[in-house]
Parts: structure tokens; C-alpha cells; sequence
């Protein structure tokens, strides 16, 4: 999700988000609920796959689907666990075939299975559900599925993704997915991950999409719209396959502003190693966003993000390098947002730097006066949910990894991030694990940055040139050491 001058956070408000194995060295589970969202998400289980069949009727905004969970019991028996789903009728729930006993109040689905879970043992749960979605309440408004003019979007982060699906929703739990969506034939269907199948029958047509990478709840992205569909790059080429999805009006100015993507595409690959998915779709809607969206392999643009001018640019490049930093890499509670947000906005530093615009320096340069200006109140590393999607952040997080690249070299501070985002690649993290990397690859011990930048609330000095990172630098080959 982008900040800066998106304040407020996450909601896509209209105004008129080879694939890899878990990490082994990830942290995959936190012990218990997320601090900043208690509520949501149960440590007892993690999902593995879902598969997801739902029928959507956009005139009256009618949904109904049927969800099969792949799970797995954690350290203790199960005698009851949850899962969160927004305000839909219920038509039937079963665990291992057999009918627990459950409620469902307050977007929670407790269920009692008729006989405990071993610890330890997988198990499948089907829940069978209806009626009318609707984003869910937030401090930052209405997230989720979000019901457009003519279609739909899923707009999820942090915690709408039980708007529309079941779901244990915590960033940590990461599941691979098949998600099959029938509607009216007129409509494309838009998901994250590789289109399986297309099919129609009468006036209906059915999109099977599967996601095999592990993908957090709030990441899986959904658009339901009428679109014409576009190739960005040429995927004959050995490059990572990408689609436009938007308005037959909008042709002529999104060839323009999304003309460099595939140069984005290729300068991550180089810094940051291998595309994480099997293939990088955008859509742009026929509605203002407030901010564009990304999910897992997917980006959600407004039309106001359509200019012709090249004028949202760095939000193209934002969302993208997303795909690896939130995405691939994922944070194990919300305490760590930083890891998605501060990373992401380095990556607007560093294509802007790359392609000739403004370099990282003038950009952080700019970012501190911005920040030298405002409250100091904000903990980088444990910002609390109030302060979580503020616009100071995201700044403040591209200028840590400014100071580390200033503080470690060019050289050495490359290689780290390259092997940030392979070494953890399909799991989850949190800040600890990534002071631990750093270390592996910096010439001296680093905690007082950390503590500076990480654990202060006082913004520290902005780092100056010096000559291991040169005005404008020659960035590291494609086959930089990742380890």
C-alpha cells in the first residue's frame, strides 16, 4: 500500500493489492493473537490451502461461496478454533465431513468440531455462506470487498479479507489458493496467480485462478469489472509475463504511464532477485482510488492513477516492489509494517535514481525536512495501530535502509537486500530477523542506528554522501552474492 501523500491509510475508497517454498529460517507463527488486531486470526491452526468456489451477481451485489480449508493443529488438541467472516448467512459448516457445533457473531465463526483435533493433525474445514458483501469497519474506513458502479474490488489491508471469504486472518498464516468466481459473462474476473481456466455456459462464465506461493489472507486480490486486457513487456523474452487489465478508454494514457514497468520489473530482479510469483498483473479501474492497492501477484489502480503524464509513477513502482517486500516476504503481526512500507518506499527512491530522475539522497533529503517538521512521536519499530499506516512511516522507513546504505556501502548493502528478500522468500518476519541479516553482511556492529532510527522516537541526523555511495551509483550485477 502506498503512503506519503495517500494519507490515512489502506481502504481503496472511491472518491466519486518461480513461486517459492516457506523459508525454513522465516518465523511463521507468532504465539499468540496480534497486538494491533487481537480479534482477528487464531494461533491454535494454520491453514495451508484454500480453495474458494464463489458466484457473484453484481447488479445486486449477491455473493455466495463455498470455502474448503486445508489446516493443520498446532502444539495442542483443538477442542474449538476460529475463523473470521463477516456478517453473511451460514449454510453449512463441516470439519472432516462431520457437523461441529459453531456460532457466528461479531465477524467471528467459532466452531467446536464434534471430536477434538489431534495436535498436530491436519484437518478440512467447509464453510458454505451468502448474501450481500460489504467492506468491514476500520479505524481507516470501510476494507474489503467493496461493491463499484458496475463490478467489484477487493481492497483488503490490513483486515478486510473476511468481508468476502473465511478466513484466519493474520499476515503469518500464509496458504496457497484456488479461487474460482463465476459471473455474468459481460464481466472479467481479475485474481492473483495464473488463470487456470475460463469457461461459459449460457450467460455465465467462470474464472479459475490458483495462487501456488503462500499468500496472507489480506493479500488475496480480487476485480470484477469490465475490462480490455493488454501485455506489458514481451514474456517471449525470458522475462516475467505482465498484464494490463482496464477501461477500453483509458488505452492511449495507461500505454504511456505504464510504459516502464517492465524496466521496473527488470532493475528489481536485479537488486532485489528473482520476481517472487509466476506472473504480475495491474488493474485499473473505471472509479477514483483514494490509493492504488497491491495484493499477492496483483495492483489495483484508480483512473485518477491514469494521466498519460507518467504522474503516479512512483505508486507504480511502489506496488510493485510490494511483490517482494509484504508479499513474497511477509511481517509476522503488524507491529512490523515497516518492513512492507519502509521498503517499498526505497524502491521509489531507487528506480527514481535509476531511471534518471531524482537520486535517493535528494529524495531522503526531501523526506527529512518533510519529517523534521511533524510531531516526534512515531516508534518505527512497534508504531502502534493508530500511528500504523501514518504518511511518517513510510518515509521514515526509506530513510532507515538509507542510512544502512550509507553506513554499510553500496556493495554490502545491495547484497543484504538481495538476500533479504531470497533467504525469506514465501514466509513471514518481523524486525528482529531482519537487525540479525544486516548483521551477517555489515563491516562493524550497527545497533546504534537501529536503536536511532528503529526503537527512538527522535529523528536521527540525515546521512551525508560520502564515497562509498556516490551521487549516482553503479548498482551491483544481476548475479550479486545473495547469501
Amino acid at each position: 500500500m502506498t503512503g506519503s501523500d495517500t494519507k490515512g491509510g489502506t481502504a481503496a475508497r472511491r472518491t466519486s493489492t518461480g513461486q517459492g517454498a516457506v523459508a525454513a529460517v522465516s518465523v511463521q507463527q507468532t504465539a499468540g493473537p496480534d497486538p494491533y488486531f487481537p480479534a482477528n486470526g487464531d494461533p491454535r491452526y494454520r491453514v495451508h490451502r484454500y480453495e474458494l468456489a464463489l458466484d457473484y451477481r453484481p447488479g445486486p451485489n449477491r455473493l455466495s461461496g463455498t470455502a474448503r480449508l486445508n489446516a493443520i493443529a498446532g502444539r495442542s488438541p483443538l477442542t474449538e478454533f476460529q475463523l473470521n467472516l463477516a456478517d453473511f448467512r451460514i449454510g453449512r459448516v463441516r470439519v472432516d465431513g462431520k457437523a461441529p457445533h459453531y456460532t457466528h457473531r461479531g465477524g467471528r465463526l467459532r466452531i467446536r468440531p464434534a471430536k477434538p483435533v489431534r495436535a498436530g493433525a491436519a484437518f478440512t474445514v467447509e464453510v458454505h455462506w451468502s448474501g450481500n458483501p460489504k467492506p468491514v469497519n476500520s479505524p481507516w474506513g470501510g476494507l474489503g470487498w467493496e461493491e463499484l458502479e458496475d463490478g467489484a474490488l477487493v481492497a483488503s489491508q490490513p483486515v478486510g479479507a473476511p468481508s468476502w471469504y473465511p478466513c484466519n486472518d493474520r499476515p503469518a498464516d500464509k496458504a496457497s489458493y484456488q479461487i474460482s468466481v463465476t459471473t455474468p459473462s459481460a464481466y472479467s474476473v481479475v485474481a492473483g496467480g495464473r488463470l487456470l481456466t475460463r469457461t461459459t455456459k449460457a450467460s455465465t462464465t467462470t474464472w479459475v485462478y490458483e495462487q501456488a506461493a503462500p499468500t496472507s489472507s489480506y493479500l488475496v486480490g480480487l476485480s470484477i469489472g469490465k475490462y480490455q486486457t493488454v501485455l506489458l513487456g514481451d514474456p517471449g523474452l525470458g522475462g516475467v509475463p505482465q498484464t494490463g487489465h482496464l477501461p477500453a478508454h483509458l488505452l492511449l494514457e495507461f500505454s504511456r504511464d505504464f510504459a516502464r514497468q517492465p524496466a521496473m520489473m527488470e532493475l528489481f530482479e536485479d537488486l532485489f532477485g528473482p520476481y517472487p510469483f509466476g506472473e504480475y498483473a495491474v488493474v485499473v479501474t473505471e472509479e477514483e482510488l483514494d490509493v492504488p492497492v497491491e495484493a499477492q501477484g496483483l495492483s489495483l489502480f484508480g483512473a485518477n492513477h491514469v494521466d498519460g503524464a507518467r504522474g503516479s509513477e512512483r505508486l507504480i513502482a511502489h506496488e510493485l516492489a510490494h511483490q517482494w517486500f509484504g508479499n513474497s516476504v511477509s511481517i509476522t503481526d503488524w507491529r512490523h509494517i515497516w518492513l512492507n512500507e519502509g521498503f517499498a518506499k526505497y524502491a521509489e527512491w531507487l528506480w527514481s535514481e535509476r531511471s534518471g530522475g531524482r537520486t535517493a539522497q535528494q529524495l531522503a533529503a526531501l523526506a527529512h525536512r518533510k519529517l523534521s517538521a511533524q510531531p516526534q512521536d512515531l516508534v518505527l519499530s512497534d508504531p502502534g495501530r493508530k500511528l500504523m499506516f501514518d504518511d511518517r512511516l513510510y518515509e521514515r522507513g526509506g530513510l532507515v535502509l538509507h542510512a544502512l546504505r550509507h553506513a554499510m556501502g553500496d556493495d554490502a548493502f545491495f547484497r543484504m537486500l538481495r538476500g533479504w528478500a531470497t533467504l525469506h522468500r514465501g514466509g513471514a518476519v518481523n524486525t528482529a530477523v531482519f537487525t540479525s541479516h544486516v548483521a551477517r553482511y555489515a563491516a562493524e556492529p550497527l545497533d546504534d542506528l537501529f536503536t536511532a532510527w528503529l526503537h527512538e522516537p527522535a529523528l536521527p541526523p540525515l546521512p551525508t554522501l560520502d564515497a562509498r555511495v556516490p551521487a549516482r551509483p553503479t548498482y551491483p550485477p544481476t548475479n550479486a552474492d545473495s547469501a
